[in-house]
């Protein structure tokens, strides 16, 4: 006859229960316990719960797998093959993962070793990175059944943006806008993901080149603009922008700091009194942001010094005696594509000439008439600001009785030599707007005693704009 035990509750030795019947719920284990069975022990009736045992020691070469167990996959050195278990029973189940992400490169082979795979008789393979499959045994028929499959790539991932601070920081829609007028640091905190934002676009314009004095019959050339260097507009909201950024691709950044370089305009010449031999100006400095440098403009070229010298744009040649003495400043100087610059312009022949106008973002310097002094090359006009503006204009010529006007972007406007009316500040060439990098303009010099002279425009100062998708 068979021993029967009649017991609602079994406790250990420290009176936890580790059996309990409740009605007919049948509790086994206490809070914090873990119910093992025996090596060799199989259970049934409980059914699985479709999940498996995962062996962290990734795959690298063929292997055999065991019901129960999911296996991650390392196919960087190449193909590998996966073997499920021979002769299964219905609820055996497997998982495969590929662990390196190479599996669209190296496939991961599935091999059916005798049993079907979702009804057909076929290996299957594992042909996308970071793709997984669990796989359960359910008859002959069907075989082995895909339960769960998984890309990484179809999971939607939420957008993340560049965080920075730096500069004065304006908003346009979901677009942020840093805007440097003075030298400081682009600060990138945390760099976003593709579906928000990882890149900058940006503009950066140099310092224009300061314009030469004059005196007598001397006209001073307009000084160049600085360089003009722009992205396209593609990753930050496709705003207007110049013909120079249309293939120019964003910047990628990461979390630093990055310095920025805003350079200062070139200064045009003071005449002491009496005049000495200070004709020369100065060239307009770099801006820099990142792997971007814009080149500042060339100064103009005067009686002593008559050629225009080359940089972001060429500053524009001054009047000479013998014509065809000097030339004009060359623009894109050193060379960047898109060019950054066009040449000054060239002065009218003596005894009656006018001279050059300094180069532009866009156009070159103008050649000058012998009454008029060049126009200062055209700038280029960009809306990154949230605003449409004009950038590196060249300065104007000076000129006999009208003056060279300076480029649409900031440059300044030559002086003239009108006897009508003889004052040195009707001679004197103005200053290119600041922060725009236009060119100076060029002096002329008062009618009347050779002493009289004009002073030449200072060239004004760079920008630089950076902007980029924050929401």
């Amino acid at each position: 006859m068979a021993s029967t035990i009649k017991v609602n509750n079994i406790q250990n030795q420290c009176g936890a229960n580790i059996a309990n019947k409740c009605g007919t719920t049948i509790t086994l284990g206490a809070s914090g316990d873990t119910i093992t069975l025996a090596c060799g022990a199989s259970q049934t009736g409980f059914g699985r719960t479709g999940t498996v045992d995962w062996d962290t020691t990734a795959k690298t070469a063929g292997f055999t797998a065991v019901s129960g167990n999911g296996y991650f996959v390392n196919t960087t050195s190449g193909a590998i093959t996966a073997t499920l278990p021979a002769t299964p029973s219905a609820g055996d189940i497997v998982a495969i993962a590929d662990y390196a992400g190479t599996a669209a490169t190296n496939n991961i082979t599935i091999a059916r070793n005798g049993s079907n795979i979702n009804g057909s008789a076929s290996d299957q393979l594992i042909n996308k990175n970071n793709s997984g499959i669990t796989l359960v045994y359910v008859d002959g028929t069907q075989g082995w059944k895909g339960t769960e499959t998984s890309n990484l790539n179809d999971i939607e991932t939420q957008p993340e943006y560049i965080v920075a601070t730096g500069g004065t920081v304006t908003c346009c829609g979901d677009y942020k806008i840093h805007t440097f007028t003075s030298p400081g640091t682009f600060c990138v905190s945390a760099v976003g993901n593709p579906l928000g934002s990882i890149s900058v676009d940006y503009l950066v314009v140099a310092g224009g080149g300061g314009a030469a004095g004059a005196h007598n019959v001397v006209k001073a050339g307009g000084g160049g603009a600085g360089g003009y260097r722009e992205s396209s507009g593609a990753a930050s909201g496709c705003y207007s922008r110049s013909p120079l950024g249309a293939c120019v691709a964003a910047l990628p950044v990461t979390a630093q700091g990055y310095p920025i370089t805003v350079g200062a305009g070139g200064a045009g010449v003071t005449f002491p009194s009496p005049d000495t031999n200070s004709e020369n100006a100065s060239k307009g400095s770099n801006s820099v942001f990142n792997t971007i440098t814009s080149t500042g403009g060339g100064q103009s070229g005067t009686y002593s010094n008559s050629g225009g010298q080359p940089g972001g744009s060429g500053g524009g040649r001054g009047t000479w005696s013998t014509p065809g003495a000097a030339n004009t400043g060359s623009g894109n100087t050193p060379p960047v594509t898109p060019s950054q610059g066009f040449p000054g312009g060239c002065s009218s022949p003596y005894p009656t000439p006018g001279a050059g106008g300094g180069g532009g973002a866009t156009v070159a310097g103008g050649v000058a008439s012998p009454t008029t002094g060049g126009a200062g090359g055209a700038g280029a006009t960009t809306s990154i600001s949230g605003t449409p503006t004009s950038y590196a204009g060249g300065g104007g010529g000076g000129g006999t009785t009208t003056k060279g006007p300076g480029g649409t972007g900031g440059g300044g406007t030559g002086g003239r030599n009108n006897p009508a009316t003889p004052t040195a500040a009707e001679a004197y060439g103005t200053s290119g707007t600041a922060n725009t990098g236009g060119g100076g303009g060029g002096a002329s010099s008062a009618a009347g005693s050779p002493t009289n002279h004009g002073d030449g425009g200072s060239g004004g100062s760079g920008i630089v704009i950076i902007r980029y998708k924050y929401q």
